[in-house]
């Protein structure tokens, strides 16, 4: 089963890729990587949810934020790449979690965007990764996901 198949078995529709917020490319390939910016919890144009984690936000609703963020990055995929079958390997996954003094919980929160990834891609969407506290993200969101994947020639 296809990747794109995949994603339609889980009842998952991908929302429009969204536009930069600054001056830089949503996502940049580099021989057979493809390296994503830095991707908001967005959904509708807006964000999904504002503020820290640990103060305003539950981890629940940070491992939701951090799945918005992931659909938002897979649409970027998608939309470089045509498909998502080309996705070989999702190499790395780098999560920033927006944190309140005291709240130690990233891992946690960033898992909704690993949980989804090992759901889609299988062993192909295992990586490597990181989840580390921010005092303070773009537009107040609480989560903002980074991704590097190898990708299939076409």
């Amino acid at each position: 089963m296809s990747f794109d198949e995949k994603l339609k078995q889980l009842g998952i529709e991908l929302p429009p890729s969204p536009k930069p917020v600054a001056n830089y490319v949503p996502a940049v390939e580099a021989g057979d990587l493809l390296f994503l910016s830095g991707v908001l919890p967005f959904r509708d144009g807006a964000l999904a949810w504002t503020g820290k984690l640990g103060r305003d936000l539950t981890v629940e609703q940070g491992y939701e934020a951090a799945k918005i963020s992931l659909l938002n990055g897979l649409a970027i995929v998608r939309s470089r790449l045509g498909t998502l079958d080309r996705v070989k390997q999702v190499v790395r996954l780098v999560g920033h979690v927006a944190s309140a003094e005291g709240f130690g919980q990233q891992p946690a929160v960033i898992n909704g965007a690993s949980d989804l990834l090992v759901g889609l891609f299988g062993e192909a969407g295992r990586h490597a990764r990181v989840a580390v506290g921010a005092a303070e993200l773009p537009l107040n969101a609480p989560v903002e996901l980074e991704l590097i994947i190898q990708i299939r020639p076409r």
